[in-house]
């Protein structure tokens, strides 16, 4: 598999929802395969709110693939012999495109709480940036899941000629109360913590010491990304041996999880990203501009193949049943399909559980479905 990291930078200003103007900014992307003569073979992946521009493969020297690598590469389902795929991080993120901590050229400090709170529809007109710095105006698929999902759907609506099939998974058309909640715990958990500095930390700080306020923020988002069937299948009761059964602080083995992976967390993202990001996930309404949802899906051209997973307790199937049914309403009707993944797994069914929907993908893409 052909693998290339790039850095898109860009003076054009990019005018933001909010109507705040963010100029220059840029975005680091991956590709994976080669592009063929006629462009018609790419596939765009959107991350989720952890995630990165890093979807598939090993960069030199790491031990653990990109997040999706389970899908994507050659001769998985996204078949990178056969497609041109390009996965960008988004703008907001800490992953190298421009950031709350990225320097503000008016002061050449980092911005912090001067970077613009953006939403999914920004980080899709930034995105399409760079697929018309490379000349692409037309691709094979949207493929997201979570906050991919959102910008999946986004490119649907507000870019209704760009894709021929729209692949959104795990995700909904608007944010609702129960997301926005778990959102909450993890913001003040990050601002009530002493060493968030009121958003004045230092980048280098945070990432060798750790932020206690983002690590237990991010135990309490990690239950919602799991199902009460699979912390009991994983984890049981059982108990950490080297931990008294007696001892006030001992351990019982799904404590330890959640410890390992709120704690390792802030080392390797940053406070001011997530805060942000949690706002543009809350924000978040695919109907904003239209009556109602029907009537802002009816603006769709390409097909839409909405997957939902059984046990996702974060974006539960039947919000994903709603975008499906409003498809229904409209004259597209025939252009959406629906289908419901049985898992126990929860939200993160769609990164873990590639073998039960990822055959589904190739028939859509194959034009089977």
């Amino acid at each position: 598999m052909i693998v290339e990291t790039k850095t898109a930078v860009f003076d054009e200003p990019l005018y933001c929802e909010s109507g705040r103007i963010l100029q220059p900014f840029q975005i680091v992307y991956e590709t994976y395969g080669k592009l063929n003569k006629d462009k018609s073979n790419v596939i765009i992946i959107t991350h989720a709110l952890s995630g990165s521009h890093h979807v598939a493969g090993f960069y030199e020297g790491e031990r653990k693939a990109g997040w999706w690598d389970d899908f994507i590469g050659d001769g998985k389902s996204i078949d990178t012999t056969k497609y041109f795929v390009i996965c960008m991080n988004n703008i907001g993120s800490c992953f190298g495109s421009t950031s709350p901590m990225s320097i503000d050229p008016d002061t050449n400090k980092p911005y912090r709480f001067k970077f613009p709170v953006l939403t999914i529809s920004d980080i899709v007109k930034a995105q399409m940036r760079v697929l018309e710095s490379l000349d692409i105006y037309k691709v094979k698929a949207v493929i997201g899941g979570s906050m991919g999902g959102m910008q999946a759907l986004c490119y649907a609506i507000e870019y209704p000629d760009f894709s021929e099939h729209i692949i959104a998974m795990a995700t909904t058309a608007y944010t609702r109360p129960w997301a926005i909640a778990f959102n909450k715990v993890v913001i003040e958990a990050i601002r009530n913590d002493p060493d968030f500095k009121d958003g004045y930390y230092e980048s280098k700080d945070i990432k060798e010491n750790g932020l206690k306020g983002l690590a237990v923020g991010r135990m309490a988002g990690h239950i919602s990304y799991l199902s009460p069937n699979s912390m009991d299948e994983k984890f049981g009761r059982k108990y950490d041996d080297t931990d008294g059964l007696y001892d006030l602080f001992g351990r019982f083995e799904v404590e330890k999880y959640m410890e390992y992976n709120g704690y390792n967390f802030p080392h390797k993202f940053d406070p001011l990203s997530y805060l942000y990001i949690a706002k543009t996930m809350n924000i978040f309404n695919a109907s904003r501009g239209s009556d109602t949802l029907a009537q802002s899906l009816d603006k769709i051209k390409a097909k839409l193949h909405l997957i939902s997973f059984s046990g996702d307790l974060l974006f539960k199937p039947e919000e994903m049943e709603e975008i499906y049914n409003a498809m229904k309403e409209n004259d597209n009707k025939n252009n959406v399909t629906y289908k419901e993944i049985d898992s126990d797994y929860g939200h993160d069914a769609f990164l873990v559980e590639v073998e039960k929907f990822g055959d589904y993908v190739v028939d859509i893409l194959e034009e089977r479905i």
